[in-house]
C-alpha cells in the first residue's frame, strides 16, 4: 500500500488524509445536493457540515483518549501526532450531537436532517476506508486463507504477513450501505427510520468484522472491544428510532 501518496515540493501527501478529505467533499456534495431538493438552504447546510466534521475530529480523538489512557499514561509521546488514533464511534457521536445542536438552532426536525445527512456519513465512511487500507492501520489478524492483504511499507500493520483484509470488506461494506439507505429513504418516508437503519447495518457490521481486526490499539472492555460493546448499544437504539412510529401509537 501506500501511506504517502506523493509529494509536492517535497511535502508529503498521505493517503489516508487524503482519503478522509475525499469523504468528506463526497459526503458533503451528496449531501448539499439531496438537501436542496427537500428545501434546504445550501448556506446552513455547509455551516452544518463545518460543524459536524469538527465535532466528529474532537469526538474521534476524545474517545480515542478514553479508551487508550493507560497506554497514553505510560507513553505520552502518542499524543505528539494529532492525525492518528481515532475511534470512529466517537467521530459518529460527535457529529450527531453536533447537527443535533445545529438542527434544534435552526428549528429544523433533528430526525428528518437525520435522515437526510446518515446516507452521505457512510458513503464518507466507506471512503475513509480506503485511506485505512493504504496507511495499513484498522488491519485484521493473519491468516492463511487466500482471501488476504499483504502490507510491506505499513508504519502500522505487521509487514510481509497475509492479513484479513478488514479495511477494504468495511470501505464496500460501508459504500454500499450508503447507497442502500439513499435508496431506502427514497421508498420510506417515516422519521427517523433511515437513521435507524444505518445504526443497525453499521453496528452489526462493525461487531462482526472487530472479530477479525488484530490492531489492540482498540481498547477492550470485557471480552468485548470497545466498539462492539458500543455496537450493542446503538444497535437498540437504531431499532428504537426504526419502530418509533409504533411506539408513539402505543402511547
Amino acid at each position: 500500500m501506500r501511506p504517502e501518496l506523493f509529494r509536492i515540493s517535497n511535502i508529503p501527501i498521505y493517503g489516508y488524509g487524503t482519503m478522509i478529505a475525499l469523504g468528506i467533499i463526497t459526503a458533503v456534495t451528496i449531501l448539499n445536493y439531496r438537501g436542496k431538493k427537500r428545501g434546504y438552504d445550501e448556506d446552513s447546510l455547509l455551516n452544518m457540515e463545518i460543524f459536524a466534521v469538527v465535532a466528529g475530529v474532537l469526538g474521534g480523538k476524545l474517545l480515542y483518549l478514553i479508551t487508550d489512557l493507560k497506554d497514553i499514561i505510560k507513553n505520552p509521546a502518542l499524543l505528539k501526532d494529532f492525525g492518528q488514533g481515532f475511534v470512529v464511534y466517537g467521530s459518529i457521536i460527535g457529529g450527531a450531537l453536533a447537527v443535533f445542536l445545529y438542527a434544534k438552532h435552526k428549528k429544523w426536525d433533528f430526525l428528518k436532517i437525520f435522515d437526510l445527512a446518515i446516507p452521505s456519513v457512510a458513503i464518507a465512511q466507506g471512503i475513509g476506508r480506503i485511506g485505512c487500507t493504504l496507511a495499513g492501520c484498522c488491519y485484521g489478524v493473519e491468516t492463511t486463507l487466500p482471501f488476504y492483504i499483504k502490507f510491506t511499507n505499513s508504519p502500522y500493520a505487521p509487514n510481509n504477513v497475509h492479513l484479513i483484509p478488514t479495511e477494504p470488506i468495511s470501505a464496500v461494506y460501508d459504500v454500499l450501505m450508503g447507497l442502500f439507505l439513499i435508496w431506502f429513504a427514497k421508498k420510506n418516508k417515516k422519521d427517523g427510520r433511515v437513521f435507524g437503519l444505518y445504526l443497525c447495518i453499521y453496528s452489526v457490521g462493525r461487531f462482526i468484522i472487530e472479530f477479525f481486526r488484530g490492531d489492540d490499539i482498540r481498547g477492550f472492555i470485557g471480552f468485548l472491544s470497545t466498539s462492539q460493546f458500543i455496537s450493542i448499544f446503538t444497535f437498540l437504539i437504531g431499532i428504537f428510532l426504526f419502530n418509533l412510529d409504533k411506539f408513539k401509537k402505543a402511547d
